[in-house]
């Protein structure tokens, strides 16, 4: 289960990106959607050298999968 529709469409760093920051959007808290959208931002940086493709769609994979975490996180609380 994906947190917001959409994350198969998911193919580009700037599409994950958008993508990432939407999901903050739906957080309960604005406190935990800053600390979210600070991580997003933080990893970005990180890996913006990042060149290699499959590289590069691993992360994808991987922060989609997390996101779905974290959003399922935090529904089970409320």
């Amino acid at each position: 289960m994906a947190p917001l529709p959409g994350a198969e469409l998911v193919q580009r760093p700037l599409q994950l990106y958008r993508y990432l920051l939407r999901c903050c959007q739906q957080l309960p808290t604005k406190g935990i959607q800053e600390h979210y959208k600070h991580a997003v931002r933080q990893s970005f940086r990180v890996h913006s050298d990042d060149d290699n493709p499959e590289r590069i769609q691993q992360i994808i994979k991987r922060a989609i999968e997390d996101a779905d975490w974290i959003m399922n996180k935090y529904k089970k609380q409320n």
